[in-house]
């Protein structure tokens, strides 16, 4: 078979759990993609400034890090986390319409940033510990889900943006507005509509229906913790409703080993504060900090490239057609939420540590070749795909990865969900104050830097993961003789 029958048995035991891990992620993406292409609809909306309007997205994304942060400590309770959360992205998506004030908006948008960081850090958690040393896999599955929602995402929206805008924003506005719906994971006929705008919005105003999108998306994803509750019942965690049969994680007694080894897993708050960290050798928190940083900085590729691959086409010298340069944001999610998909069976196959080092080095060779051809728009597309494809499993396999090295007993999940968080959040900042100041060449400057950057860095890790490994091993030799 292509695939071991111990791993098919595996994930037959643990099924239902890791299909709802994967549902939550689903909301995940849907939620993280909806407001780059209807930015404007919801500028009208609110009544707002550029200036104002921007602070939405800032209150999400520092919100999603401080859920990041603090995930951990709903391990206990993870299935009721995980339903109020999914519950919460629902309720965000059918109250954005009554949000008239954009004060209002960035509030529901800093809640549910705050329950998509929670779910981020949950989820992977979860299928780290149930699954340890097979989690490779699962873990590409779970983030393949994310991909898929940001691909649901805008397609549900772009029905019903604006053609013409509402008249309340000047040609200058729009066009950095037209910039921000590229830059946050647009679809391309966004783009289209976004143009139109630009040019008949003085002939008169259009009344939104942006509202159905957000309706509609509430009701996609109310299923999410529909499954969650529904588990939460099949594990006798509701009082008020006993289930008349087994518990699931009782009869799955694989499961239940892995789950007491990883105590170590909780918040970075709660992992800093840990007597059992005392006497542990450098080589176990310079893991922590590699692996974080090395996220930090690929994730912060993703973001950047993402943010402002359109910025970057349609300036001098490539000069693409604003319409043509929309396609390029869409294509790159694509090509991540592909590389995801191909990655599970990659991932079965050969170790993460093999994964990390080709993905890696094909970003950094495909960012090289940007730059050699940096007048040829062809290759911009062929480059943003592979981009896309080589990114698109680094975080899943480095959270493999260095959970293995730990032998599930740190805290690697919280500290590499949080620190690629902030990569992607501080990366957008840096690298748009870059172009802003130097121009938009050095946006792929920028990029083979930071590239090169997290490849030392990895570097790094794999000569600390020697050093833990010869630790491990003397310990271990110290023991016998003790015994001995």
């Amino acid at each position: 078979m292509f695939v071991d029958e111990r791993i098919v048995t595996l994930f037959k035991r643990n099924a239902h759990h890791t299909l709802t891990y994967w549902s939550v992620f689903f909301s995940f993406g849907l939620c993280i993609a909806f407001l780059g292409p209807t930015i404007l609809d919801l500028q009208c909306q609110t009544n707002s400034t550029l200036s104002q309007i921007t602070w939405v997205f800032f209150a999400q994304q520092f919100c999603l890090l401080i859920g990041s942060s603090i995930g951990g400590i709903f391990k206990r309770t993870a299935l009721a986390a995980l339903f109020v959360s999914a519950l919460i992205i629902s309720v965000i998506f059918a109250i954005i319409p009554a949000c008239n004030n954009v004060l209002v908006l960035a509030i529901a948008m800093a809640v549910s940033g705050f329950a998509m960081g929670i779910i981020d850090t949950i989820a992977n958690i979860q299928l780290v510990t149930i699954y340890q040393k097979d989690s490779a896999v699962f873990l590409q599955a779970l983030h393949f889900f994310i991909g898929f929602g940001a691909l649901v995402s805008p397609l549900i929206a772009d029905p019903f943006l604006s053609e013409t805008g509402c008249g309340n924003h000047t040609g200058n506005g729009t066009e950095i507005i037209h910039h921000f719906r590229n830059m946050l994971r647009n679809s391309p006929i966004a783009e289209h509509n976004i143009t139109h705008s630009h040019l008949s919005h003085e002939g008169g105003e259009e009344e939104s229906s942006v509202h159905y999108a957000f309706w509609i998306m509430a009701l996609i994803n109310l299923p999410v913790p529909i499954a969650v509750l529904f588990l939460m019942y099949r594990e006798q965690l509701i009082p008020c409703c006993p289930s008349g049969t087994p518990r699931l994680l009782d009869k799955d007694e694989l499961a239940m080993e892995n789950q007491q080894g990883a105590e170590g897993h909780g918040s970075i708050f709660s992992c800093c504060q840990n007597d059992n960290l005392r006497g542990l050798p450098v080589s176990f928190f310079m893991i922590h900090i590699l692996g974080g940083l090395v996220l930090f900085m690929t994730d912060g590729i993703v973001g950047a490239y993402a943010g402002f691959v359109y910025t970057y086409a349609v300036a001098s010298p490539i000069s693409l057609p604003h319409k043509t340069a929309g396609y390029l944001a869409s294509i790159f999610w694509a090509a991540i939420t592909a590389g995801r998909l191909l990655s599970i069976p990659l991932s079965y196959r050969f170790q993460p540590v093999r994964l990390l080092m080709v993905n890696l080095a094909g970003a950094i060779v495909t960012v090289l070749m940007l730059l050699i051809f940096y007048t040829s728009s062809v290759f911009l597309f062929v480059g943003t795909c592979l981009c896309g494809l080589f990114l698109s499993s680094i975080f899943p396999c480095m959270l493999a990865y260095t959970e293995d090295i730990l032998d599930y007993q740190g805290c690697a999940t919280s500290v590499l969900v949080t620190s690629a968080g902030m990569g992607e959040m501080v990366m957008q900042v840096l690298v748009g104050s870059i172009i802003q100041s130097k121009g938009s060449y050095s946006f792929l400057l920028c990029g083979m830097i930071v590239g090169c950057l997290g490849f030392i860095l990895f570097i790094g890790l794999l000569l600390f993961h020697r050093m833990h490994r010869n630790y491990l091993t003397g310990t271990a030799a110290a023991r016998i003789l003790i015994h001995c």
